[in-house]
């Protein structure tokens, strides 16, 4: 097992010393804050799943560009087709399911979901606050979704509420860490079957968010202005331009438990910055950082774990301990978890495994690979698996006159006739070699990196089964 030691030590980065000094008119005790390398990158790595699920959430909530924008807050995005090249609002998003998402305020009031029940082989919510933690309140390997359910989201500063309220018609009610709220829903689009297609995208329709209020037959509150601070086109951006403003706001907007060690070391951090719970973000009071720096020292964390996606065994170890709820994380894994993609779900319900090539070099473009599985050796998935084709640098879908993107049940594969498969990554199609069976890439100097999706995977056989490499063809 990885431990945080060993990772800290596997991490190699330049030294650097940042000097920071306050205004005249900040307190007399900040009056200048010397940040060496180590704090600087204790700050990055305390801070990145903070950062990371503010820009998610904003993002979907309030970016019109975003192909998952719920075009405001309280409202549902709802998906009939699987993603696309277009989808660049989080990294490796899959092609496997049809996503569907709320994205709540939950300051002035309860919020209620109500959620059909989906005839399909599987489906899942996945809710998270700022602080990245993951909870699955429903899903269909816990037998859910066989009755339509209304769930209840509140956190500790909704106004006029107390979480032992019963409200009539409610079958679960949700203590979220935070005000700001994603309610992720993916489900399996069943696309081999058309007539369970057809249905589940029916089912779609009754999604629906509303207020406390609203569901109570009264005018919903009026929420109150919130002066949201920029988010950023990357994670990078975020900490080199405004991230004392954004983490003031996300502390205002999170729940901290004076027992937890790791919300705790976060506000310590921060405390000799000027940020602290409870507190309105002056620029002239807090203590200036070096964005160039915060900057620099977050890009070389997040590659030195996309580079842990190389390492078969330091990746499973931390997938298996990934995507989890608050309590049941430690720190390197919650960085990892949050550079590799933080809208994403516990072992449990799904595993990302890393396709590694077989001569452990870096995969590119410039060359074509295959990836083969005998009938024996095909992933323990009891739902479905998919392997789903991105680029290194950004995490996305490799673009293609295809549209094809994943090998797998939705998007369409074919076993040969020893129920085996052999994945094609190819810039043209091999003769002989199914459309289904071929993942299309640009010939040109790119990386690029293959993930295995086993949906409700069996983790006794999981634990145990080798995913394939990828074999350089040419």
């Amino acid at each position: 097992m990885l431990t945080k030691r060993d990772f800290l030590r596997s991490v190699s980065l330049a030294a650097i010393t940042t000097v920071v000094t306050m205004p005249k008119c900040a307190h007399a005790q900040n009056a200048q804050v010397k940040l060496d390398h180590a704090q600087v990158e204790n700050i990055v790595r305390r801070s990145y799943q903070y950062v990371a699920m503010y820009n998610v959430n904003n993002k979907a909530a309030m970016d019109a560009r975003n192909p998952l924008s719920t075009d405001g807050w309280n409202k549902f995005h709802k998906s009939t087709e699987l993603a696309n090249a277009n989808m660049h609002a989080i990294a490796r998003p899959n092609n496997d399911t049809l996503y569907q998402i709320a994205m709540l305020d939950l300051r002035n009031e309860p919020v209620i979901l109500d959620v059909p029940a989906f005839d399909t082989r599987y489906a899942s919510m996945e809710t998270s606050a700022y602080d990245g933690y993951i909870d699955i309140p429903l899903s269909t390997r816990s037998g859910d979704y066989k009755e339509p359910t209304k769930l209840l989201f509140y956190s500790a500063r909704t106004q006029g509420y107390t979480p032992d309220t019963k409200v009539a018609g409610v079958g679960k009610s949700l203590a979220m860490t935070g005000d700001f709220v994603i309610a992720f829903i993916r489900v399996m689009p069943e696309s081999s079957n058309p007539a369970k297609h057809a249905r589940i995208l029916e089912q779609i329709k009754d999604l629906k968010v509303q207020t406390l209020s609203e569901y109570q037959g009264k005018s919903a509150t009026a929420s109150s202005k919130v002066q949201f601070p920029a988010y950023g086109a990357t994670d990078q951006d975020t900490y080199g331009t405004n991230l004392l403003e954004v983490m003031q706001f996300v502390f205002n907007h999170t729940t901290f438990d004076s027992r937890n060690e790791l919300d705790q070391a976060l506000l310590d951090a921060y405390r000799p910055l000027g940020v602290e719970p409870g507190k309105t973000y002056d620029a002239a009071k807090v203590t200036p950082i070096d964005g160039a720096t915060f900057r620099q020292v977050s890009e070389e964390v997040k590659q030195a774990n996309i580079a842990i996606l190389g390492d078969q065994r330091k990746a499973e170890e931390f997938l298996f301990r990934a995507f989890k709820p608050k309590g049941h994380m430690d720190l390197a894994t919650l960085v990892f978890q949050n550079v590799i993609g933080p809208i994403g779900q516990p072992a449990d319900e799904a595993l990302y495994l890393p396709v590694n090539p077989a001569d452990n070099k870096p995969m590119n473009a410039l060359h074509d690979y295959v990836i083969k599985m005998t009938k024996d050796e095909l992933p323990p998935a009891l739902a479905f698996w998919s392997v789903t084709l991105y680029d290194t640098k950004n995490g996305w879908f490799i673009p293609n006159k295809e549209n094809k993107y994943s090998v797998g049940q939705n998007a369409g594969y074919k076993l040969n006739a020893d129920g085996g498969i052999e994945i094609h990554i190819a810039a043209n199609k091999p003769d002989g070699v199914p459309p289904e069976n071929w993942l299309p890439i640009n010939r040109e100097d790119q990386g690029i990196s293959p993930m295995l999706r086993l949906y409700q995977p069996d983790l006794a056989k999981a634990t145990t089964w080798k995913p394939p490499k990828a074999q350089l063809v040419s």
